[in-house]
């Protein structure tokens, strides 16, 4: 039988276990201890990032429910009158047919010729740097010269491929007419951006491994036999690679179409990039702008997710 003073001091005991478990989970539930230092060196890196992408992202949903113009005070609910407004225009998805045409023929364009080229450059014996450096210039081109030099060699008046058409009997405002100003604006795509396709296949080619093409040279293939069979499995992968930044880059085509058309004639090279910048600064409906913009989000992501889906297709 214990005595008061011992049921005292066990009563005291157990009080003092308590305190020190509940004290041992709460560290435990905060994680803390099991995080180590390189945890939180990127701490402020996730917190930068978050500031900067997370919550602008959550703003852009909250203005796409808002009645956002310039013109009101201050900006009041609206429900989904802006994905309404956005999603039965005509001009929406009209723009977004001709994003479509864009990416598609632009980057058929800029893989095959990129590819080529990165092949050609591949084969050099001597000068290959100097090579690369020339065909890397057009990147270094801002969007708004590349455009003001398409413009001054497309113009009817002046302009030196104009003249050239004019040689073979072809007489044609090349920006004026809705025939050929997506054409035009395509290939100035394609000018500027097929050296960007070019090095990352080149750099992929120069990471080959030598014993697939010296097995197959040894056993008798030619040039096309080893292209086909070996070099473009091995770097198909870094073509997509190359392919998912230009597609998603692609969604975002403006600074040129808005130098050389304006998105005309007749609306012919509105694209979805230029046709949301119109939105929002010329008609300053800065809510249905961001309804624009995130349907070109959920475009850019569902892009992306296929691209990496063929990408690890067989790796699982």
């Amino acid at each position: 039988m214990r005595t008061n003073a011992e049921y005292s001091k066990l009563k005291d005991s157990n009080q003092t276990n308590y305190k020190k478990e509940k004290s041992t989970s709460f560290l435990n539930l905060l994680n803390i201890k099991k995080y180590k230092t390189e945890h939180w060196m990127i701490l402020p890196s996730i917190i930068i990032l978050a500031i900067i992408s997370i919550f602008p992202f959550l703003y852009l949903i909250y203005a796409s429910f808002m009645d956002f113009m310039i013109s009101s005070d201050q900006p009041t609910f609206n429900g989904i009158t802006n994905w309404k407004k956005v999603l039965i225009n005509d001009t929406f998805w009209a723009s977004w047919g001709r994003t479509l045409i864009f990416a598609v023929v632009g980057l058929l364009l800029e893989v095959m010729i990129g590819v080529g080229i990165a092949l050609a450059i591949y084969e050099l014996p001597k000068g290959r740097n100097l090579v690369v450096t020339l065909w890397m210039i057009p990147i270094f081109v801002a969007p708004i010269v590349a455009g003001l030099l398409g413009r001054f060699l497309l113009n009817s008046t002046y302009g030196l491929y104009a003249w050239l058409l004019s040689l073979v009997g072809i007489d044609v405002q090349i920006l004026g007419d809705v025939k050929t100003a997506l054409a035009a604006v395509i290939l100035m795509d394609v000018w500027e951006w097929t050296p960007l396709i070019t090095m990352i296949v080149l750099a992929g080619l120069q990471s080959l491994p030598k014993e697939p093409l010296e097995a197959a040279q040894v056993d008798g293939a030619n040039y096309m036999q080893r292209l086909i069979k070996v070099v473009f499995p091995l770097v198909s992968r870094t073509i997509l690679v190359a392919l998912l930044i230009r597609s998603m880059d692609i969604l975002r085509f403006v600074d040129t179409i808005k130098i050389t058309t304006e998105g005309g004639p007749a609306d012919s090279t509105k694209v979805i990039g230029f046709y949301l910048m119109e939105v929002a600064f010329k008609f300053q409906d800065f809510g249905a702008a961001a309804a624009l913009g995130l349907t070109m989000l959920f475009a850019t992501i569902f892009l992306g997710k296929q691209f990496v889906n063929f990408m690890t297709k067989g790796d699982e």
